[in-house]
């Protein structure tokens, strides 16, 4: 038998079904299916799917870039501090 893929929640001990529902939705919008079942509603146009695909893009960079490494942080200011010196070297005042 094939192993089934339920998507749900189970509604705890003395929960309110509009605060069980709001998990649901919740849940469902971290997984992006509510945005895939909005978009396959329509037909989309290649336009329309390169514009979506880059506006996620620009989502999934600012996540992947708000938590910057330690190492990385470095390397941006010794890079800005090399930019500095050679600025400074190339225009003495």
């Amino acid at each position: 038998m094939a192993k089934s893929h339920e998507r749900g929640i189970q509604v705890k001990k003395g929960e309110s079904v509009d605060r069980a529902l709001k998990r649901l939705k919740q849940k469902l919008d971290t997984e992006g299916i509510i945005e895939e079942m909005r978009r396959r509603r329509a037909f989309e146009t290649p336009t329309q799917r390169k514009i979506r695909k880059h506006r996620t893009a620009i989502k999934r960079n600012r996540v992947r870039w708000r938590y910057v490494s330690e190492a990385t942080e470095r390397k941006i200011a010794e890079r800005k501090a090399a930019a500095a010196t050679q600025a400074s070297q190339e225009n003495p005042s």
